[in-house]
């Protein structure tokens, strides 16, 4: 089945504007034209587009996705190199989980915390409270946070 931009990028929750840019910015060479010029998605195109997509959000930038699409058009010669691009955006990914992971763990911590001193109407009790007396979801952030 075929889709034009708009219905395209209804599919993929992005502008039509964007989908314009990518084709413009020559990530989109795949996608096929009607006889008046006007881009024509395929299924195929809409799976393309979701790994543009991922790769975008993996934090790569236009120039380094446009060179990943070289690098398939090169065929079977760039599978090593396209490997190991997709094991570092894993690993980059993964390591902003962690700090992710870290930071909603304070987050939470410290919404513990002043719905504690809410509730005692004061901080002086939940700040006095040893690592030992917390929550254990809590004991390795409030030992981490009085190290620092």
């Amino acid at each position: 089945m075929l889709y034009t931009v708009g219905e395209m990028a209804r599919f993929l929750n992005v502008s039509a504007s964007t989908l314009r840019y990518y084709d413009k910015e020559g990530l989109l060479p795949f996608v096929k034209r009607s006889n008046s010029g006007i881009r024509m998605f395929s299924d195929k195109d809409y799976e393309w587009l979701k790994i543009i997509e991922c790769l975008k959000k993996s934090g790569l930038s236009i120039k380094e996705i446009r060179s990943y699409i070289d690098m398939t058009k090169r065929g079977d010669d760039s599978l090593e190199e396209r490997l190991q691009l997709f094991e570092e955006r894993k690993k980059d990914v993964e390591r902003q989980m962690k700090e992710l992971q870290e930071t909603l763990d304070l987050l939470k911590y410290k919404c513990w915390y002043y719905e504690m001193a809410i509730q005692d109407q004061s901080e002086e009790r939940v700040r006095s409270l040893s690592a030992e007396e917390l929550p254990e979801e809590y004991k390795k952030i409030k030992n981490h946070i009085q190290s620092m």
